[in-house]
C-alpha cells in the first residue's frame, strides 16, 4: 500500500487581488460611532441623543413608566 504524496493546493484568488479588495474595503469603513454617553457602547447616528439602543430602550421605557404613575400620585 503506498502513501498518498500530500496535495499542494493553489490559492484560487491571487494575493494582489485579495490585498487590493481588503484596501478597499479599509477605505470605505465609515469614521468611527459616537459612543453612548451612559454606558460606552457604539451609539446610534442620531446627533441629539448619544444613546446606544439599549440605554435608548431603557430610557423610552423609564418614560412610559414615570406616564402610568402620574395619574395614580394625583
Amino acid at each position: 500500500m503506498k502513501r498518498r504524496l500530500p496535495v499542494k493546493i493553489e490559492p484560487v484568488v491571487a494575493p494582489e487581488i485579495i490585498e487590493s479588495a481588503r484596501q478597499s474595503l479599509s477605505m470605505e469603513r465609515p469614521a468611527r460611532a459616537a459612543k453612548c454617553v451612559v454606558c460606552g457602547d457604539q451609539a446610534s447616528v442620531d446627533p441629539t441623543e448619544q444613546l446606544c439602543w439599549v440605554c435608548r430602550r431603557l430610557k423610552i421605557s423609564a418614560w412610559r413608566d414615570a406616564d402610568h404613575q402620574l395619574p395614580a400620585q394625583e
